[in-house]
């Protein structure tokens, strides 16, 4: 069912909006949920993930492990994280590319624009109510 009618709700479309995405809209994409403790501190949800934010892998075979992120691939929407390896045939160890939405930030790197973000989308200054804000219904 479409709910926007400004919104195309064609899969051709869809993929191709996703896959020639800019580089700002990719960082929007890419993405993760604040743990809960970071929830209920700031009020917020989620934020993108930068390099320095400290994650946790929640889904997939690297499911509770634990790291910094040493590089956000926007190219390839996935981020790097310490400790998160393989092995190549030759020898070399590789990172391995999990995605944010399988992470949780668990601690943030904070700097003015990042205070300004988390400002920004806090839901306690905007009027927000848990379970009280459904439109239309009764």
């Amino acid at each position: 069912m479409k709910y926007a009618a400004t919104v195309s709700s064609s899969r051709r479309k869809s993929r191709k909006a996703h896959f020639a995405a800019t580089s700002c809209r990719r960082r929007k994409v890419m993405s993760a949920s604040l743990s809960k403790e970071l929830q209920a501190k700031y009020n917020v949800r989620s934020v993108p993930v930068r390099k320095d934010d400290e994650v946790m892998v929640v889904r997939g075979i690297y499911k509770n492990r634990e790291g910094k992120v040493i590089a956000c691939y926007r190219r390839k929407y996935v981020i790097n994280v310490e400790r998160i390896t393989r092995d190549k045939a030759n020898g070399a160890q590789v990172n391995v590319g999990i995605q944010p939405s399988n992470c949780i930030i668990t601690k943030l790197k904070l700097d003015k624009d990042r205070k300004a973000i988390l400002d920004r989308k806090d839901r306690s200054k905007t009027g927000f109510v848990e379970g009280k804000n459904l439109a239309g219904v009764d």
